[in-house]
């Protein structure tokens, strides 16, 4: 993107991020921004009054007089963006696709974040891992983000590397974090990652979701292909059987990837293409109930 289109990108993100910003800050993550615990600073010398249990004996062994542990209290919340870039997210029954979907979602989210003043981060994936970032602040960062938040002009790998997302963000966050991932969860082997990374931080899963995944439009025998390994097979659109069969199979889906979250300690959200991204998003952050 240059500089002009992002500029403008950007300056009508804000306009839509300042609810979403607000909402972050008050509703169910509000206890994440009004402090995550204390955090080891250092130590000093012990003055009358100090709490005898904050006395670091090891350094008072040393020193031959007493010391104290310092603490300080975490008030600044990083944010990490995990966005799926996959093949399979290429496509859309309405006017937009489910990646052009998340990459909104994406960019509001880091918009927010920018606005509250969090440092925010990000991975992205198709096949393998295309660029990654750790949480940083400042107006120079973020617009690197948004420009990051958008389609590859270069021929995308096939296969979802969404485990290896996740596991690497695990060691690439060094503090309790706000992790959102962004993807239509169409893959395998993500759980156990997703599990180890909710250990340490509070992770919402973010699933982009087409109103084709529950029901195909009745326009007789089509040609489908699987744009990641290029199955190809007719389907009976028109049919009543394969009908009730094609949605019975996708509620299957969405019921095991909520229970997957829900079980590993992640939040579970749905987007669809035809959703309004910003009053959604604005929805969940404003709500005030914990899962």
């Amino acid at each position: 993107m240059n500089k002009t289109t992002l500029s403008k990108k950007a300056y009508l993100l804000h306009l839509n991020a300042a609810s979403i910003a607000d909402g972050m800050k008050t509703g169910m993550f509000r206890s994440l921004f009004n402090g995550q615990g204390v955090e080891f600073s250092g130590v000093r010398e012990y003055f009358t009054g100090d709490d005898v249990r904050a006395i670091d004996w090891n350094v008072t062994a040393r020193n031959g007089k007493p010391y104290v542990k310092v603490f300080e209290e975490e008030h600044e919340l990083d944010v990490f963006i995990v966005l799926d870039k996959s093949l399979s997210m290429n496509h859309g029954t309405s006017k937009r696709t489910r990646f052009e979907t998340a990459c909104e979602c994406a960019s509001l989210l880091a918009m927010s974040s920018f606005l509250n003043g969090c440092p925010v981060g990000s991975v992205t994936f198709d096949g393998k891992i295309s660029f990654s970032c750790a949480p940083k602040g400042g107006r120079k960062h973020l617009m690197m983000l948004l420009s990051q938040f958008e389609g590859d002009e270069k021929k995308v790998p096939a296969g979802s590397a969404l485990s290896s997302a996740l596991t690497g963000a695990s060691h690439l966050l060094k503090k309790r974090t706000l992790i959102v991932v962004i993807s239509d969860f169409r893959t395998t082997g993500w759980e156990d990652a997703l599990g180890a990374l909710c250990h340490r931080n509070e992770v919402v899963a973010l699933r982009i979701t087409d109103p084709s995944d529950e029901r195909l439009p009745s326009i007789g025998s089509v040609l489908f292909a699987d744009s990641e390994t290029g199955y190809e097979c007719v389907l009976p659109s028109s049919s009543a059987k394969f009908d009730k069969a094609w949605r019975t199979a996708n509620q299957n889906r969405v019921n095991l990837w909520k229970k997957e979250c829900i079980r590993h300690g992640g939040i579970p959200l749905s987007i669809s293409t035809v959703d309004d991204c910003t009053a959604r998003l604005k929805k969940f952050f404003d709500s005030r109930e914990k899962r």
